[in-house]
């Protein structure tokens, strides 16, 4: 483990970024691998096919470690993504809660995990059992100087990263004592994948090297976030002054929470003019700079010219970020940067933001409005998900699932429709996924728009995984128009 004091105080009032490796991390990932996850592995780091080979022969060579393995794959491939990244995803989320070997417990209760990793939590027991009977600790045992060999490659640059961020900054860092910053190796991921994610008051970053460049760009964001998001909370009035602003976004890509939380968008647009401000050093021509800005403000992030133009100044004055901070968000003008949102023409798509958040904050609420569903009480359910929608705490995809299935009852299919379509952009289970295709694809058969429905189905059966329950209702759906069951 390597402690990285970056700061620009006394070295007693800095607080320690933490470089680092994690058993659980290896024992999660390394039970993916054994299951088949074989993203990018032509490109991984040679150690990674190594670890392979030895877990399969250990695997091969006892029958108790194949009787663990086969309940762990199958698990793995029923919580499979059609993209990969977000298979990868719920695992880390799911690690960074787990505690440390040799049972893996989760550190909070099951309902206070993320969404995305209360999916996959049923892993963490299959895999416990996995990793006793495989032997999967002699493994990490094994190669931990192979790990500190990784780990030593970002030691000296990421530590020139953070000092020159503080530095920029003018950020001294005795107010962030308290708070964690970690990045994690990790060789047995996809070398293309960054994870990033922030727990309360702990910061993450997940790499998995491979190839020759490091991904220092990638923890500069992050530590940028953890730097920067408390001082949003820090001043919630100039930051509420700006919620206007969340309607000219609308209809941009960029991810749903970006446009319903104006704190996040803040954030992310003075992090992106920070990031082109240094990008380069004096080395990078404005025109490509302006150019980098222009592609911020059309992914939806309207306020990065305004902080870019904005930092020209800052860069002069003696006074460090956290003393600017208010006077750059109360100098915003509502009116132009609403107009110069109007006139910018937003892109199709939008590249996924790196750091995942976890605010969840009355998990409950769902399960309480699926039981509620499940006993014919509408009313309730419906009021339930709607909570967890205006909250914005928990699975939105999940709520607005909620919301269809209400809305089927009440033989409301325009409102059906809508609510199916929403939670197809948020949702982050693959169940919901697949069953919101089955029911627009019965919706559009009762509408007799067939081709539409068809779609839907192939789409069921891509997202189902191995759920056999969906596989067989999107089949039927293939092989003839849906008919609702005859009423007595």
């Amino acid at each position: 483990m390597f402690a990285l004091l970056a700061g620009v105080c006394s070295a007693q009032n800095t607080p320690k970024v933490t470089l680092d490796t994690n058993e659980t991390l290896f024992t999660i990932l390394a039970s993916m691998n054994a299951c088949g996850y074989d993203e990018e592995l032509s490109v991984s780091d040679p150690l990674r096919r190594q670890i392979r080979e030895e877990i399969a022969k250990a695997a091969r060579e006892s029958d108790e470690a194949l009787a663990a393995l086969s309940p762990m794959c199958q698990f793995y491939r029923e919580h499979v993504w059609p993209e990969p990244s977000r298979t990868l995803s719920q695992y880390v989320s799911l690690s960074l809660y787990l505690g440390a070997a040799p049972n893996f417990l989760p550190k909070v209760k099951e309902e206070e995990l993320p969404p995305d990793a209360m999916i996959v939590v049923g892993f963490a027991k299959l895999a416990t059992a996995f990793y006793e009977k495989a032997g999967l600790h002699g493994v990490w045992q094994k190669h931990r100087e192979a790990y500190t060999r990784l780990t030593d490659q970002y030691h000296e640059p990421l530590s020139k990263m953070l000092f020159d961020t503080e530095i920029y900054l003018k950020l001294p860092s005795a107010g962030y004592l308290g708070r964690g910053f970690t990045v994690y190796m990790e060789p047995m991921g996809a070398p293309g994948q960054v994870n990033a994610r922030n727990y309360g008051s702990d910061y993450y970053v997940v790499i998995t090297p491979g190839g020759s460049a490091l991904k220092v760009d990638q923890i500069r964001h992050t530590y940028l976030h953890y730097l920067l998001d408390p001082l949003s909370l820090k001043y919630p009035a100039a930051v509420k002054r700006l919620e206007p602003l969340l309607d000219s976004v609308q209809r941009t890509p960029m991810d749903e929470a970006f446009k319903v939380d104006v704190s996040l968008l803040v954030t992310e647009c003075l992090i992106r003019a920070i990031e082109i401000r240094t990008e380069g050093a004096s080395k990078t021509p404005e025109a490509v700079r302006s150019d980098d800005v222009q592609k911020a403000m059309e992914q939806g992030f309207i306020l990065t010219r305004y902080f870019y133009d904005s930092m020209t100044q800052f860069e002069k004055d003696p006074a460090g970020i956290r003393n600017a901070y208010a006077d750059l968000l109360n100098a915003v003008d509502l009116k132009k940067e609403a107009k110069r949102a109007s006139e910018t023409h937003f892109a199709s798509a939008a590249s996924p933001e790196l750091l995942n958040y976890s605010r969840l904050k009355n998990p409950h609420l769902l399960q309480t409005a699926e039981r509620r569903l499940a006993a014919g009480d509408l009313k309730t359910a419906q009021e339930l998900a709607q909570q967890a929608l205006d909250g914005n705490h928990e699975d939105k995809g999940r709520a607005l699932f909620i919301m269809a299935q209400v809305a089927t009852a009440n033989k409301d299919m325009a409102g059906a429709t809508g609510y199916f379509e929403q939670a197809l952009k948020l949702a982050q289970e693959p169940k919901v996924v697949a069953w919101s295709h089955i029911y627009l694809g019965r919706i559009f058969d009762l509408q007799e728009q067939r081709e539409a429905a068809v779609d839907h189905y192939r789409a069921a059966l891509t997202a189902a995984g191995t759920l056999p329950e969906v596989k067989a209702a999107a089949e039927r759906g293939l092989q003839q128009p849906y008919e609702p069951p005859a009423t007595r």
